[in-house]
């Protein structure tokens, strides 16, 4: 492996070009007509246009992606998060034409992308699910109010093919079920390619804990412990930590060991998460999904570990020996979070806020703080693509400790051009139900009058 071709933009892209470098490996960016001067861009050793500004014309076409890699001369292609990440298609053209992929098998991919199946395949493994329906496609629908008495109510309609939040409703009584799909499915077929949804139970006090794994291809497999996901809005994560607060340590230690239990059955190869639903109330646990790739909240599990998962990526693809990566040798210390910063509303339903980045000023990256971006000043936020320009990552002695340093860094957080969600954000961390560790997915609508209170 010599040169690899980052098949995404924004902060993915970079991050994984300083991966691919630390390793001493050349790089190459693609763009759309909208990203001609992105960071991304500039960052690599060299870049190739992919098409018009839409995604769907652009970094979601594998024609155009392939033909990126044919004429930079590249050898491999990581697909970052998002986009064609999970897309077992993409991921058997790269090897069809010779390239290597740096992430996980295709059929894994498929296994896990089709929600059903996971659902089975987690089940198989020992691993409790929640009561869920079979696939709807697009324009056959026929059964899917019988399905959702099956489900029962509160639900959740969701993109098959989805993933970060993406595609995801809730839907509290049958009259309300049609318009609500018919939404769904034209989001998911926008954002993925594939408008085929399912439905699931909505567990009402939930937490969103989902659990790094890593697997060698060969039924063995490792996990780097929990991140805790649970404080959302619209079912997009926005502060992410590890470890999980207030988490029993035999629910911590079952869910790890549910999560490699699944990975050695799959003979999993490289990184992914095992995402669960938490019952507050009792303390149940039911598989949620699999993201057979990197997760926008790596560097939570990065902060406290000290590995570098972009990096374990990449010399598993290259056929390096990972011996090293042994579950007994892996160790985690103190309390990392996370904050995403996104060019959005809050005071408008955190509407998207496109426009000029007229100011754009980030703290100082440090031990305890790591900063990760796509944007900088006078870029042009558009509407084209996710909304999030920066992440934010403390890590502190413990959970106290982390959160002041990242409201530190927050405070220090200047954007002009656009609005930004970093007031908002601030208000979630500083709660004192949030700072009692009193999380779960309903945590913004349960404070809702409190977090927004005069905000503009």
């Amino acid at each position: 492996m010599r040169k690899v071709l980052i098949a995404n933009r924004g902060e993915i892209a970079c991050r994984a070009i300083r991966g691919c470098k630390a390793l001493g490996l050349g790089t190459v960016a693609v763009y759309s007509e909208a990203d001609k001067d992105a960071l991304h861009v500039a960052l690599a050793d060299e870049a190739h246009p992919v098409g018009p500004a839409p995604a769907k014309q652009s970094y979601l076409v594998i024609d155009n992606l392939i033909g990126a890699a044919r004429t930079s001369g590249a050898d491999a292609v990581h697909p970052g998060y998002g986009f064609l990440s999970e897309n077992a298609d993409f991921a058997k053209a790269v090897i069809a034409a010779g390239l290597r992929w740096i992430g996980p098998d295709p059929d894994s991919i498929d296994d896990m992308g089709d929600k059903e199946r996971a659902r089975l395949l987690a089940r198989s493994a020992g691993i409790p699910i929640l009561p869920g329906s079979a696939r709807f496609h697009m324009g056959a629908l026929e059964g899917l109010d019988a399905a959702a008495g099956e489900v029962g109510f509160p639900l959740l309609v969701k993109a098959a093919a989805g993933g970060g939040g993406i595609g995801m409703r809730r839907v509290d009584q049958l009259p309300e079920l049609a318009k609500v799909v018919e939404a769904t499915q034209s989001l998911a077929e926008k954002s993925f390619g594939d408008g085929t949804i399912y439905l699931e139970r909505l567990v009402e006090r939930a937490r969103h804990v989902e659990i790094q794994v890593f697997g060698f291809g060969d039924g063995r497999a490792v996990h780097m412990f929990e991140r805790e996901c649970s404080i959302q809005r619209r079912f997009q994560k926005i502060v992410e930590e590890s470890p999980a607060p207030h988490l029993p340590a035999t629910t911590r230690a079952r869910m790890a060991e549910a999560a490699v239990a699944l990975c050695r059955q799959e003979r999993y190869r490289g990184a992914g998460t095992v995402e669960f639903v938490v019952d507050s109330d009792s303390g149940a646990f039911y598989f949620l999904e699999m993201n057979t790739r990197i997760q926008v909240e790596h560097p939570v599990t990065e902060m406290n570990t000290g590995l570098d998962l972009v990096a374990l990526q990449i010399r598993l693809a290259r056929g390096d020996d990972l011996g090293e990566l042994a579950q007994d040798r892996i160790r985690a210390e103190g309390h990392a979070i996370e904050a995403r910063i996104y060019a959005e509303n809050p005071a408008r339903n955190f509407l998207p806020s496109p426009g000029l980045l007229k100011q754009f000023r980030l703290p100082d990256a440090a031990p305890s703080l790591r900063i990760d971006t796509g944007a900088r000043q006078g870029d042009q936020i558009t509407f084209h693509y996710d909304p999030m320009i920066a992440k934010v990552i403390a890590h502190g002695r413990d959970r106290d400790q982390a959160i002041d340093r990242l409201l530190a860094a927050l405070a220090e957080v200047r954007v002009e051009g656009v609005a930004t969600n970093v007031p908002f954000l601030a208000r979630v961390l500083s709660h004192p139900a949030f700072r009692a560790g009193d999380v779960f997915t309903g945590f913004v609508a349960r404070h809702q009058t409190e977090l927004m209170r005069g905000l503009v």
